[in-house]
């Protein structure tokens, strides 16, 4: 990959704040929406949902999940050009007080004031999901396999 496409990954992976994840519902494919922050070197990506969502009974059947992280639409004539990276791993669940929680939960309050409240609730918790490798669209004709080293290396940018 080449730097001027690792430098839109970064920008874009950093910019977005929602992704569509990826589980298995039933053996069978369930996109849901989730807010996300990330790990700086991307080694992680963390969301923080209700142990009641559907995605989350998904995780907890089964930890295989994926990320799609999109270039946000700009009304352009080919959506299809818009860069995005969709991003296959684990998903393990964090609780309360382990290790490195107490600046996750600032960080994610950060991007997101309105999550303050949510923490309040027993139910909801972060999900730690390992990227494993993926694929990156940086727009036409650029397209690449990823693997975790080339988000380390593009996190660099």
């Amino acid at each position: 990959m080449d730097a001027q496409s690792e430098k839109v990954l970064a920008q874009i992976v950093r910019s977005t704040r929602i992704a569509s994840l990826g589980t298995l519902h039933d053996e069978t494919p369930h996109i849901s929406m989730t807010a996300y922050i990330c790990a700086e070197d991307f080694s992680a990506f963390y969301i923080f949902s209700s142990r009641l969502a559907q995605h989350a009974v998904d995780m907890q059947k089964n930890n295989r999940v994926s990320l799609m992280i999109c270039e946000t639409d700009d009304q352009r004539d080919d959506p299809q050009t818009l860069a995005r990276v969709t991003i296959r791993g684990k998903a393990e669940a964090l609780q309360n007080g382990e290790p490195g929680y107490t600046p996750l939960k600032e960080r994610y309050i950060a991007r997101f004031p309105e999550s303050e409240k949510l923490f309040a609730f027993p139910d909801f918790h972060f999900w730690r999901i390992l990227p494993r490798g993926g694929r990156y669209v940086a727009g036409f004709a650029k397209a690449f396999n990823i693997t975790a080293d080339a988000l380390l290396k593009a996190s660099r940018h």
